[in-house]
């Protein structure tokens, strides 16, 4: 049965970001008659702004809900009568989660058993938790805080007893043009006629927005519950970008920087052990799941992967030259981006 959001009341925690927009935005259109979408969040200048998008006068289900995940009162609060719960509320930023190591813990660690604690508690049916590809063999502080995150939405399973409830997570790297991320920062810099390059070698992923929502809805679609959903999507090398962004500037080598990888990797050696490929997704099965793995897979159409696999940004199949980032650009950053 494919999903229907219609009727369905759901709560964004982390709302008010890129993703959250998009989510809010694809949720409205293809799901006109969803019951309630709870945008919740801390920043009322952020509500107060996205609210004027999305105004409830004009979408009745819109909802501004100001809170913290860290507040498990609030939390509770805002999940009465919820039916689904999309989590993409975190500190994400590396070198502010190095410097305040505890409020990037308080956040993304107990946040998340906060979360979890109130989708128990209040009837909720299903629960997508947004990771990263820094979650995979982390070696910052907010790499090992997401991961963390996972092991306790995965585990949550284990907990909610004869509830009609399912959690799962979804790990993507980075998203072009996202705020904070290198697309808007290259941008702003080529005004200056030279690009930062941390190493030449270094590459990325590539994902949008949109991809974004439609892998947290295939999730919802699908998920048996324990599962950690990674896309198949192409890679680029960041001297690619830069060509791509600001093909007559200078491009620097400025060195990598703390907690920061060469190359993303979202798929481990070990993780392979407990990975199913589908068509468009790969699957990492839950260590102790409550369902048949063999089932899983025969009802997907999957396969295992081969031993020794991994699944990183430098040993893909799928790439991008600089012409077609700047298209990817263009359709998902800016229209009348010219390089």
């Amino acid at each position: 049965m494919a999903l229907d959001l219609n009727h369905k009341s759901i709560l964004l925690t982390g709302g008010t970001g890129s993703f959250g927009k998009q989510f809010v935005q694809l949720v409205l259109d293809r799901y006109p008659q969803v019951k309630r979408l709870v945008v919740f969040s801390r920043d009322e200048l952020k509500q107060y702004e996205m609210a004027q998008q999305f105004p409830q006068s004009k979408y009745p289900a819109m909802r501004y809900f100001i809170g913290d995940v860290r507040d498990a009162e609030r939390m509770k609060r805002a999940c009465e009568g919820i039916d689904i719960i999309v989590h993409a509320a975190a500190l994400k930023q590396v070198p502010a989660a190095e410097y305040n190591p505890m409020e990037c813990i308080k956040t993304n660690i107990f946040g998340a058993e906060n979360v979890i604690n109130a989708a128990l508690d209040c009837g909720v049916k299903d629960v997508v938790a947004l990771s990263t590809d820094k979650a995979a063999a982390p070696i910052n502080l907010y790499g090992a805080t997401k991961l963390c995150s996972d092991k306790l939405f995965v585990a949550a399973n284990n907990m909610k007893g004869a509830r009609d409830l399912r959690f799962s997570v979804v790990r993507y790297g980075n998203v072009i043009g996202s705020r904070g991320s290198v697309v808007p920062f290259f941008l702003q810099e080529r005004q200056k006629g030279v690009l930062p390059i941390t190493h030449p070698d270094m590459t990325r992923f590539n994902i949008s927005l949109e991809e974004g929502v439609d892998l947290v809805l295939y999730a919802l679609e699908h998920s048996w519950g324990g599962e950690i959903f990674v896309p198949k999507i192409p890679s680029y090398k960041i001297t690619e970008l830069a060509t791509a962004i600001a093909p007559n500037c200078e491009q620097k080598i400025v060195g990598i920087r703390p907690g920061e990888k060469l190359h993303e990797e979202m798929i481990t050696e070990t993780d392979a052990l407990s990975t199913v490929e589908l068509e468009k997704y790969y699957v990492i099965l839950p260590s102790t799941p409550p369902w048949s793995e063999e089932e899983f897979i025969q009802h997907f159409g999957g396969k295992r992967v081969p031993l020794g696999f991994h699944y990183d940004s430098a040993n893909n199949t799928e790439w991008l030259d600089a012409e077609q980032l700047r298209e990817e650009i263009r359709l998902h950053v800016d229209a009348e981006f010219e390089a």
